[in-house]
């Protein structure tokens, strides 16, 4: 059977899903593209998917890439009837695919990614959100959003992160180049940019967490370089809670997630 290679721009509900990654005990993202998937390649064709991130419980995506090998005769017949396909039995799970482009064998959405572009979303307000209690983590505290800045900047650049690595963190360095700390406030939303070419564990949801403390008058804009020097996560704050996390692009050498979202083909 002749296949080819799909990288796929996917957007889902974290609310949903126990992460990426399949599990034994739990939904996950790849469990319910691989089962729509093998509805629609049928029992011969089982297709595996490979992420540009893994997140974790709870965690959203607008623009997560994945790959898999499918079928090369069903996806040339219409590329466009392959899509509707496949989000016709995902409908329901909170996970559809908007974009779709043909690419080598050798392209991996893990290993060929550069960077990862994540945003974080607080709802800043003294009362919570009927609409945002998913979507964003409501701090009911007055953020003063150019200290935040103040405190993102001491972050941006190559540095060891320990202090804002969770434990169980499975990477063999600790370093991270962080090329976009950023904060930006409109009305009650507070939005958070980040990239990277890579991320520890939990260490978007730490840094956020610091940078609340931050925003809330815990601690001056200058402390998060004590912070980073003394390389100890006991003394950062809490972590950020997943639902106001989201993966927003993949970035590789020939396009992003965002670039290929709405194409076909």
């Amino acid at each position: 059977m002749i296949q080819q290679r799909l990288a796929m721009v996917i957007e889902f509900n974290g609310a949903k899903f126990h992460g990426w990654q399949r599990q034994d005990n739990a939904f996950t993202v790849q469990e319910a593209m691989e089962d729509a998937m093998l509805k629609l390649e049928g029992k011969d064709s089982a297709p595996s998917f490979a992420a540009a991130g893994r997140t974790d419980t709870g965690v959203h995506a607008t623009h997560m890439l994945i790959h898999a090998d499918v079928k090369q005769a069903m996806w040339a017949k219409s590329p466009h009837a392959y899509i509707k396909g496949l989000n016709y039995h995902l409908r329901g799970a909170g996970v559809l695919v908007h974009g779709i482009k043909a690419v080598s064998d050798e392209f991996h959405a893990r290993f060929d990614c550069f960077e990862r572009r994540y945003q974080y979303k607080i709802w800043n307000r003294s009362v919570s959100s009927a609409l945002y209690g998913q979507q964003a983590w409501w701090v009911f505290q007055l953020l003063d959003v150019d200290k935040m800045n103040q405190a993102a900047a001491i972050l941006v650049g190559k540095h060891d992160f320990t202090t804002f690595r969770a434990a169980g963190c499975q990477a063999n360095a600790p370093e991270r180049n962080l090329k976009v700390l950023e904060v930006k406030q409109e009305g009650h939303f507070f939005t958070i940019d980040v990239a990277a070419d890579a991320f520890l564990y939990h260490m978007v949801r730490n840094i956020v967490g610091s940078l609340v403390a931050v925003g809330i008058g815990r601690w001056q804009p200058e402390y998060m370089q004590e912070l980073l020097d003394g390389k100890n996560r006991c003394v950062a704050a809490q972590t950020a809670p997943a639902h106001g996390l989201y993966f927003t692009d993949a970035i590789y050498p020939d396009f992003s997630a965002q670039d290929i979202s709405g194409l076909v083909g």
